[in-house]
């Protein structure tokens, strides 16, 4: 067998080859945000699933299919993949009554579409299929029907699944991304389902886990010795803020201000022995800051500000609480 010709191109024909195929995709993409009532069908049939999503990708499509249920299911959507091939030797059976199926074709004549589309029917679940045939046996079955509109593949022989693979993902990925924002799924839901996932730490702000109102562990100025220690022994963060009769912090006391001073305490305040200038953070901050902040100055409470000039305390951040959601 005889290998294939190889090319030979500079460097500006490859980059020149690179770039149309990206634009080819981008147009295609472009003309696939023309989405209409099918779309809002497909959204709110996937919301008001109470089972799982099942997601089938019938080909290549199969690998798109796979993708879109680990964002699904890292978004708040329980999903899984339900194999085409292994339909027909029983793995329809791993739908349920109460499931919700996202079937993915571009022809939608594969011969496993029909087989699994029986099935859901049989349990009454409904089928939101992607395809790019309106004829096909898929768009005269399924409850709802996304098609992709007719743009050619970046294959240069026009078969293989390059386009069409994108704008699939792309639109499950719209879904997905719809459904986070009207489910109200939150910074902190998405970070406990994936705690090593790098956005974990930037979009994850301090004020949906830091300690507010009375777990704060604050004392006014003036206040005895003997305050500032119950105070640091009932709230249990080894810290204690020293505030004003305004209500902005003005230093600390910590417990290894104690231990530093601990022969001498009965005859000091707490302003004798307190930290100056401690470390804080403002309201919205990360936690990537908040894990930065601490190691840099290795502290183990955060105080958590409403603002940089009025000082009020409005939060704090114990670096267990960073442990605890999986942050380090």
């Amino acid at each position: 067998m005889s290998l294939p010709r190889v090319m030979e191109a500079d460097a500006s024909t490859i980059l020149d080859m690179g770039r149309r195929a990206i634009a080819t995709e981008a147009e295609a993409l472009r003309a696939l945000a023309g989405l209409d009532g099918e779309f809002v069908a497909a959204v709110r049939s996937v919301r008001d699933t109470k089972g799982r999503l099942l997601v089938c990708g019938v080909g290549r499509s199969a690998s798109i299919g796979a993708k879109l249920v680990a964002t699904f299911v890292a978004t708040g959507t329980p999903a899984c993949s339900l194999d085409a091939a292994d339909a027909l030797h029983g793995g329809v059976g791993l739908m349920m009554a109460g499931d919700a199926l996202l079937l993915l074709s571009k022809s939608g004549e594969a011969r496993e579409c029909g087989v699994i589309i029986r099935w859901a029917k049989t349990l009454s679940i409904p089928v939101i299929a992607i395809t790019a045939n309106r004829e096909s046996l898929v768009a005269r079955e399924a409850d709802v029907r996304l098609f992709l509109p007719v743009q050619p593949e970046v294959c240069p022989f026009g078969s293989t699944p390059t386009t069409s693979t994108t704008m699939m993902l792309a639109l499950g990925d719209a879904i997905a991304m719809t459904l986070v924002r009207i489910k109200n799924v939150t910074a902190v839901d998405l970070h406990r389902r994936v705690p090593r996932g790098g956005y974990g730490f930037d979009l994850l702000s301090v004020d949906d886990f830091m300690h507010r109102a009375d777990a704060l562990p604050l004392i006014p100025c003036g206040a005895s010795m003997e305050t500032a220690l119950d105070v640091i022994g009932a709230k249990g963060f080894g810290v204690v803020g020293i505030v004003a009769d305004d209500g902005g912090l003005l230093d600390v006391v910590t417990d290894g201000d104690i231990r530093q001073h601990a022969r001498q305490l009965s005859n000091l305040t707490p302003e004798e022995i307190m930290t100056r200038r401690p470390r804080t953070l403002v309201c919205g901050a990360n936690a990537r800051e908040a894990l930065a902040t601490m190691s840099q100055s290795r502290i183990t409470s955060l105080f958590i500000l409403g603002d940089e000039i009025s000082r009020r305390v409005r939060g704090l951040v114990h670096v267990q609480d960073l442990l605890y959601l999986g942050i380090g």
